[in-house]
């Protein structure tokens, strides 16, 4: 006749109390489907023993850990590929103008910086002012250019039309210089957005997956320390039953010697 108070352990095959395990029908899902993968047969009445039970809940930590180290190494990888890219790049933008400017364009350069400054303007009408006057007042009776001062008006036209090509190409490169500038940024802002993007990912994972695996993992833990405090208590137990037993076996050993003896 079967005890109901009994049941046969699905591993080993060995009859326990009910209370010395469980059943997989009172089991955690995940946990009842790792013990279903190593014994197919297994079905929700059957009966698992506390210390296989243990080996099972440790078994469920480790996929649980490898699962969640995978997910991370995953993230990371997506992270290195997406910061690698070569549209990632950056360039230092004036060093690289600078390492392919010409003679004619550092002249441009130069003119354009110096035609608008203050000191060329002052200088510039200090010499029109000049000659205005020498060709008006006419001091040691010179005139070369009277009035209407044809001859600055051939010079000043003259200095406009080499001014202007040169501040233009000036302009030209101060134009190339803004555009590269303008793809950097680009690029640093592509980046930026790529990196919060992949943060948000993560802080993702870690708010719907990490938590719950924690506290997952945190009362697993729990579960396989009651269950080895239980068995450690049982074993204390049966060894001070032990003990006992063969404390009262010496004394009645004793017992019989002494009477023996009186005999």
């Amino acid at each position: 006749m079967i005890n109901p108070q009994t049941a046969t352990c699905l591993v080993d095959g060995k009859v326990y109390a009910i209370s010395d395990g469980l059943f997989l029908s009172d089991l955690e899902p995940k946990l009842a489907n790792i013990i279903r993968n190593d014994y197919p047969k297994a079905t929700k009445n059957s009966f698992i023993c506390n210390p296989h039970l243990l080996t099972y809940r440790l078994e469920r930590m480790r996929r649980q850990q490898r699962q969640d180290a995978r997910a991370h190494d995953k993230i990371n990888r997506k992270m290195s590929q997406a910061l690698v890219k070569d549209n990632f790049q950056l360039t230092n933008v004036y060093d690289n103008m600078e390492a392919t400017i010409t003679f004619g364009e550092r002249i441009a350069d130069a003119v354009a910086k110096y035609a608008g400054s203050w000191p060329f303007i002052i200088i510039f009408s200090g010499f029109m002012i000049v000659w205005m006057i020498l060709n008006t007042v006419g001091i040691f009776g010179a005139k070369f250019d009277p009035f209407p001062f044809i001859l600055l008006n051939l010079f000043l036209s003259m200095i406009a039309a080499l001014q202007a090509p040169l501040i233009m190409m000036s302009q030209n490169r101060a134009a190339e210089y803004d555009r590269l500038e303008a793809k950097n940024d680009y690029h640093v802002n592509l980046k930026s957005e790529e990196e919060i993007r992949l943060l948000h990912s993560k802080l993702d994972h870690i708010i719907s997956d990490d938590n719950p695996n924690l506290f997952e993992s945190q009362r697993l833990t729990v579960e396989v320390l009651g269950e080895m405090v239980n068995q450690l208590t049982e074993t204390r137990q049966q060894l001070e039953l032990l003990k006992a037993t063969q404390d009262q076996a010496n004394k009645d050993i004793a017992i019989d010697q002494k009477n023996k003896t009186n005999e």
